[in-house]
């Protein structure tokens, strides 16, 4: 009797130990988020209970604060590079993964394999190199330098995520649109690529979070706080941590964080169902 119980329930068993073990798991992270909720709105904290509550820690969204810039124009700089990131990305990924899906042209394995060998190095151990690279180009010191350097390191790696979209695509599709009289650019941009968009979509996604939260090359390549970004100017209010507001850091992090949980929101339900390969989960 025990064992027929067993077998009917067996499913629900495996569930219930999986969300067990999920929610072991998130519980720092859920406990770190409250925190950090609660401690942007108070003045000080006794464990998870706030002594008082206070919108002073928010201040910066109202008044320009000493030795800071105007947290809206740092948050558009933010924007901006994470939209340029997303833009140039989702363009040159969604061609470059069609030409490594469909021609077959001489290196193509070997450009291939250079690609992943490209997306292995860490970008900080190139830091010295991008720096000389900037200097000759005058890009120092300029937005545009951080969104080409992000997404020219980014680009091998998303352009073979989308060949994996590309290559779940049936070829007679596009032999379909050949007889028909298309020629080959028309079969990309009329019938191959809508069939793509989900691939898109997230390439785009994470090309965008990617540069919303680029730190590195900001904080080492821009000097002017007119072209701060949030991530340095959550630095900035962190500056000797000994002396930290944190009440004040708690709120420009909650603030720092608000778009992205937004965006997760929004795109996860579609982001489950695929995987890189493009196909249906």
């Amino acid at each position: 009797m025990k064992l027929s119980f067993y077998q009917r329930n067996a499913d629900r068993i495996r569930i219930f130990f999986f969300i067990l073990v999920m929610f072991i798991i998130t519980l720092p992270i859920i406990l770190g988020y409250l925190w950090l909720v609660l401690r942007s709105f108070s003045v000080d904290m006794n464990g998870f209970v706030p002594t008082e509550l206070t919108l002073k820690n928010w201040r910066f969204l109202w008044t320009s604060m000493k030795g800071y810039p105007n947290i809206w124009r740092t948050t558009m700089n933010t924007a901006f590079v994470a939209l340029m990131v997303m833009a140039i990305e989702a363009l040159l990924t969604s061609m470059g993964g069609y030409a490594l899906s469909r021609y077959d042209f001489p290196g193509r394995s070997n450009l291939m394999k250079f690609i992943l060998v490209l997306h292995a190095f860490p970008s900080v151990s190139l830091m010295v190199a991008l720096y000389y690279v900037l200097k000759y180009l005058h890009l120092l010191d300029n937005l545009w330098g951080i969104i080409l350097l992000k997404a020219s390191l980014e680009i091998p790696w998303g352009t073979w995520v989308m060949k994996g979209f590309y290559d779940g695509i049936p070829w007679e599709m596009e032999w379909a649109g050949l007889v028909d009289g298309y020629t080959r650019l028309q079969v990309w941009r009329k019938i191959i690529l809508p069939l793509v968009k989900p691939g898109i979509a997230v390439t785009a996604v994470f090309a965008f979070l990617s540069g919303w939260s680029e730190f590195i090359f900001i904080n080492t390549f821009i000097f002017s706080q007119e072209f701060w970004t949030l991530s340095k100017y959550v630095k900035a209010t962190i500056g000797d941590f000994r002396f930290a507001d944190y009440g004040l850091l708690a709120a420009v992090g909650l603030f720092y964080a608000i778009p992205t949980i937004v965006l997760f929101f929004l795109v996860s339900k579609y982001m489950i169902k695929l995987t890189i390969g493009g196909v249906k989960g």
